[in-house]
């Protein structure tokens, strides 16, 4: 059975960070690439960040460039994304995506920044 669960989300102050977590599972983790995206209300899905399946190249919105960064544990069928200086805007469910062949969603975490 093919899972994806995100974990890491919650109540943030601006300016604070947060690191989300993707644990995959019942499928060859190692031969997909990574993307976390987001969602906010009203709002359509958006890419925040990928990574290759070996984390040699990773690519990143503009609008968290500098401020996210995506990483993965092949070992640990996990994908990371360390989320530093957010910001109000950042506010989202953020769903983490496999893909090689076909693809998998995760169920998504809730990040809030507020102070």
């Amino acid at each position: 059975q093919v899972q994806l669960v995100e974990s890491g989300g919650g109540l943030v102050q601006p300016g604070g960070s947060l690191r989300l977590s993707c644990v995959a599972s019942g499928f060859a983790f190692s031969s997909h690439a990574m993307s976390w995206y987001r969602q906010a209300p009203g709002k359509e899905r958006e890419l925040v960040a990928s990574i290759t399946s070996t984390g040699g190249t990773t690519n990143y919105a503009d609008s968290v460039k500098g401020r996210f960064t995506i990483s993965r544990d092949n070992a640990k069928n996990t994908a990371y994304l360390q989320m530093n200086s957010l910001k109000s805007e950042d506010t989202a469910v953020y769903y983490c995506k496999a893909q090689w062949l076909v693809y998998y969603w995760g169920q998504g975490t809730q990040v809030t920044v507020s102070s």
